[in-house]
């Protein structure tokens, strides 16, 4: 079954860990390499068997729950400028399902990079440059875009700017498949608490 609150939690943590890694790159011009991998990835697994696979494993989100986690904790433990990123995002879907041109370009751009992975690596920059314009081309073109704060110096280096577009489209990825699993905005905030103690429930199992 697709839509249950443990689906939509790991999914939410998908959204948190791609958000942490635009964080990482835009305020220290570097980002965990492997969790990227499996960020950047998850864009490319359009014909994933279930939820996990998504993500290869729930490893692969390890970083994102307990990014969530800290979302949904005491206030003064939430990042606001990650509330915001998120915020943004899943009203940026929102306004992309109405846009099926839109949607057209971003499934030929995902399946050009898909095709350039297979050759030369999840993380190879002409892979991330193809998703990057994919973002640009389309949830640029939205209202209101995702501004990104940071150091300048990281901002303006193209790789990064690469880098964080991509990232950005994890997001969205992140935030389709918690629509698919029957996340809402009313849903996030009438199940908060329920929310939380799913995802502790899931870092337990973890360490377990």
């Amino acid at each position: 079954m697709l839509k249950t609150l443990t689906h939509q939690a790991i999914a939410l943590a998908g959204l948190a860990q791609a958000l942490s890694l635009v964080q990482q790159i835009a305020k220290r011009g570097i980002a965990d390499r492997e969790v990227m991998e499996v960020s950047i990835a998850s864009i490319l697994k359009i014909n994933a068997d279930d939820v996990l696979d998504v993500y290869g494993g729930l490893q692969g989100v390890a970083t994102g729950l307990r990014q969530l986690e800290r979302q949904l904790a005491e206030p003064d433990r939430v990042d606001p400028e990650q509330a915001r990123y998120a915020a943004t995002l899943i009203f940026l879907e929102h306004q992309l399902m109405k846009q099926p041109a839109m949607i057209e370009v971003i499934s030929s751009g995902v399946q050009r990079a898909i095709e350039q992975a297979q050759q030369l690596g999840v993380l190879d920059e002409g892979v991330l440059q193809t998703l990057a314009d994919v973002y640009e081309q389309t949830l640029s073109q939205l209202r209101p875009q995702v501004l990104v704060a940071g150091k300048q110096m990281y901002l303006s280096d193209p790789d990064n700017t690469h880098r964080i577009r991509a990232l950005l489209l994890a997001g969205i990825r992140s935030v389709v498949l918690w629509q698919q699993c029957g996340g809402t905005r009313w849903r996030l905030l009438l199940y908060r608490t329920r929310l939380q103690r799913e995802v502790r429930r899931l870092l337990q199992s973890l360490q377990g």
